[in-house]
């Protein structure tokens, strides 16, 4: 089954207002793009002015975050129907959140069931640290945080994407080889299949994502379980971002 691969761009904490309006400019030249879907992940107040400045072209607009409530009394959050409209995807469970803001597993599963509640498609994220990765325990972590994430799941939402991040390539510049990231990947195909049988898994699309760079680019996506790549620093250059969407393109 062919699925088209998707490359996302998470700005994370990054741009004034003014950056981030200059970066959705250049990055219009990727409109059109065959072979790839393009996702540009910016800070929640540059969401509207990216739906804006993105309208009218293939990219996609999705946020880096949501909280699982629909609305009410919480201060400072964004509630997944609030985004309708402006973004078309979120990511779920980034090792940021789990592991700076410590977020549980059950507010995982929460974010993701408020995600596909609101119509939006998640980008559930998963990932070893470096002491579960040398310990051997990568295949425990990567079967428990999926199980959390979908308990209550009674199939496998057909717009989902999960991305692979091992956590200690995000932002460390060690991205895994293009073999580890296919054997992480694999297997965290054959888990959902399962799950949720053959069919949904190969359908899903798995995303690699971790020190991802144009240069260690195309060797990624030419794996076979490997759709796309979950970017971070390399996102707030358009020239880089768009070589890496355009290897992706390529490759498939």
């Amino acid at each position: 089954m062919a699925r088209l691969p998707i490359v996302g761009g998470n700005w994370k904490m990054n741009t004034t207002r003014a950056e981030a309006r200059a970066l959705l400019g250049g990055l219009r030249a990727l409109d059109g793009l065959a072979g790839v879907e393009v996702v540009i992940c910016p800070p929640a107040p540059w969401l509207g002015d990216a739906a804006d400045l993105l309208a009218g072209t293939t990219l996609r607009v999705g946020a880096q975050n949501v909280h699982w409530e629909p609305k009410g009394a919480f201060t400072g959050e964004v509630a997944a129907p609030m985004l309708a409209g402006t973004a078309t995807y979120a990511i779920v469970g980034h090792s940021e959140r789990r592991h700076v803001f410590h977020e549980k597993p059950t507010e995982t599963n929460r974010k993701l069931r408020a995600v596909v509640e609101a119509g939006l498609r998640p980008i559930l994220a998963i990932g070893e640290r470096l002491a579960e990765a040398e310990a051997g325990r990568t295949e425990e972590v990567l079967r428990r945080q999926l199980t959390q994430a979908f308990r209550g799941f009674r199939a496998l939402p057909e717009s989902l994407v999960v991305a692979y991040e091992p956590v200690w390539a995000i932002g460390t510049g060690r991205a895994a080889t293009p073999e580890d990231a296919q054997a992480r990947c694999a297997l965290v195909r054959a888990i959902l299949a399962e799950r949720f049988g053959r069919a949904a898994a190969e359908a899903c699309r798995i995303q690699y994502g971790g020190s991802v760079t144009a240069q260690n680019i195309e060797g990624l996506a030419a794996q076979p379980d490997i759709d796309g790549a979950l970017v971070g620093g390399a996102s707030l250059d358009a020239a880089a971002f768009a070589a890496i969407c355009r290897a992706v393109a390529t490759a498939g």
